[in-house]
Formats: structure tokens, C-alpha cells, sequence
């Protein structure tokens, strides 16, 4: 199956407090992932399984980085999708079990922005399967520190790709860039779905 890059070109020129240039190069970025997914992809259907090894392997260097390549691809979309020049707003059912989950909004904001101070990665916002509740986590990597069981409510580019072309390494104003253009609506329909 090829993967599809969803096209989000809508977004440049409307975001507030994040420029053509930032969300053009952004775009860019996913584009490769997209491209790089695949190309592993299609690496891995002729790929001598009999080759693998823990040391050294087409195969095996492939299945390293298929991860990365799904994750970079598919964050990043659902990064997009939950940025809006016209944000919605929260669903009465979110914003209940961000309620139950972290005491109030605005302690849900401070974990939030604690997490992207704390990863140079993405900060996901997820419904656990396990139990329930709504939490924050912190991937180093695309494709390293989500746990088990979790399905993506909110996704937040802490990469300084996001930002740097904009803020520099002022990642705080950053923060408050994307939390003006969050899309609720968005969110609460992922919520909704789980």
C-alpha cells in the first residue's frame, strides 16, 4: 500500500503567529516522511529476510527505521489536521475527561507545556485503553517513549523544525502559537472515536 501525503497547503497564510516560510518547510519535512515510508516500504517486499542480523542487514536496517518513517508520516499529519486558522471548540465529553484526567484545563496545560519543555520530540496527548484516563506523553524520537494501548487525541511537534525558522529557541512562544491554532473540534472528534 502506498502512503498518501494529505495535503494541507490550506494552512499556509492563515495560522496565527506561524509564517508561510515555517508551515511551507514543515510541509516539506513531511513530505520526505512520507516519500522515506515508502521507500522502506518497498525496500522491504524484496529484502533478503534470510540476511537478517542483529548487527548488520538490509532487512533488518530497514525494519529499524520502518518506525521512524510511520510515525514521522503519520504524527506529522496528525499534527496538521489538528491545526486550524478557525479553531473549534472543545466537546463537553473532552473536556470532562481532561477534567477527570488532570483537575482542570489549565492544569492540563501547564502538564502539556511541562512535556514539551522536557522533550526535543513530539508531545502526544492520548486516551489509555488501559485505563481510561487522558495523559500526556514525550517521544524522543518519532518512534520512542509511547506506550502500549494509547490512541492520539492531541499531537504536538516539539521538533525545533516546528518552530525555528519562527521562534528561534524560544519554544515557549512556539507553545503558545500552536495552542492559539488547536483545532478542538479535531481533538474532540478523535476523542469521540475512542
Amino acid at each position: 500500500m502506498a502512503h498518501q501525503q494529505k495535503d494541507f497547503n490550506t494552512l499556509i497564510g492563515k495560522l496565527s503567529g506561524l509564517s508561510d516560510k515555517q508551515i511551507e518547510a514543515h510541509l516539506g519535512l513531511y513530505a520526505g516522511y512520507v516519500k522515506k515510508l515508502n521507500e522502506i516500504e518497498e525496500k522491504l517486499a524484496t529484502a533478503d529476510r534470510a540476511l537478517a542480523n542483529y548487527s548488520f542487514g538490509e532487512y533488518s536496517e530497514l525494519k529499524r527505521r520502518e518506525a521512524v518513517a510511520f510515525n514521522g508520516a503519520y504524527l506529522h499529519k496528525y499534527y496538521f489536521e489538528n491545526l486550524s486558522p478557525a479553531p473549534g471548540e472543545r466537546s463537553k465529553e473532552l473536556e470532562e475527561a481532561i477534567t477527570a484526567s488532570f483537575g482542570s484545563f489549565d492544569d492540563y496545560l501547564k502538564d502539556l507545556k511541562a512535556c514539551a519543555a522536557s522533550t526535543p520530540g513530539w508531545v502526544l496527548t492520548t486516551k489509555s485503553r488501559v485505563d481510561g484516563k487522558l495523559h500526556n506523553y514525550i517521544l524522543f524520537e518519532h518512534h520512542i517513549g509511547l506506550p502500549v494501548h494509547q490512541d492520539v487525541i492531541l499531537a504536538l511537534d516539539c521538533w525545533e523544525h516546528a518552530y525555528m525558522i519562527d521562534y528561534g529557541t524560544k519554544k515557549p512562544d512556539y507553545l503558545e502559537a500552536f495552542l492559539k491554532n488547536v483545532d478542538w473540534k479535531v481533538a474532540s472528534g478523535r476523542f469521540k472515536t475512542y
